[in-house]
């Protein structure tokens, strides 16, 4: 299985030659406006994007966890082929096929394709009323035989939901989205440094992957800080930070 980090939450994901986009912000960089009631007033996304036509005719499939604008923009509405399968969660299927997408799998559990099983697990997008308005998420697990499980947990902060997965797949490498996204007020909505290493410690056998940084403008943590915490911590082992474009390779049995 190797993996690529494209920007924030966008990934290629190969499994078997299998190759999947994940949560695709396709956009130029500054295409959108800051994020409504955030710190600061930079344009997103921040970085550029190393898409091409090229790349995106080796697509197989989509994977969407959830259609905030920076997993799902309309650069990737336009972009993406509508033959193409698009897994995502029951509460997004209406949205995507009116996109004009016509193979739309909804996965309320799991199910099955071209012998890779995918399940859905449970995510919280923040705490208290803004978790609430923030709407639903999901976490998605990839297993396929001969290959290292993956969980992608999606925008979600620490909460048990994550543990569940965490304790029923026992993945092999576990990709958390990181930046300690934030708000002018309230918590913040997806995983801090202190939630990655929750995460290393509750699983200390699955290796972590911290993407979703550096790329949205209420991403507030970089992977500097990420990085200085987890050494001081002693679980800079167990993470694998990559940078954009960067292919991370878990094909060994210690992909850490």
């Amino acid at each position: 299985m190797k993996i690529q980090l494209l920007r924030h939450a966008t990934l290629l994901v190969d499994i078997h030659g299998i190759r999947f986009l994940v949560d695709p912000m396709l956009c130029e960089q500054g295409a959108y406006p800051p994020v409504m009631n955030s710190t600061n007033s930079r344009q997103n996304p921040l970085v550029s994007i190393p898409v091409s036509p090229q790349l995106l005719q080796t697509i197989q499939a989509v994977l969407v966890t959830h259609t905030h604008f920076d997993h799902w923009d309309e650069e990737a509405v336009r972009l993406l082929d509508k033959q193409l399968p698009v897994f995502c969660q029951p509460a997004d299927t209406d949205k995507i096929k009116q996109a004009g997408f016509n193979h739309v799998r909804s996965i309320e559990n799991e199910l099955e394709w071209r012998g890779i099983r995918l399940s859905r697990t449970g995510g919280q997008h923040g705490t208290g009323e803004i978790g609430k308005r923030m709407g639903a998420v999901s976490g998605f697990v990839l297993h396929a035989q001969d290959e290292p499980v993956l969980y992608i947990a999606g925008d979600t902060i620490y909460v048990p939901e994550v543990e569940n997965a965490l304790d029923r797949y026992s993945p092999d490498v576990t990709i958390v989205n990181g930046g300690a996204a934030q708000f002018a007020q309230g918590d913040p909505i997806t995983m801090t440094h202190e939630d990655i290493a929750r995460v290393c410690r509750y699983a200390p056998e699955t290796c972590v992957v911290a993407v979703h940084m550096e790329a949205i403008n209420h991403c507030l943590e970089t992977r500097g800080q990420v990085r200085d915490y987890l050494s001081a911590e002693q679980l800079q082992h167990q993470v694998r930070i990559p940078e954009d474009g960067e292919w991370l390779d878990f094909s060994s049995e210690a992909p850490c």
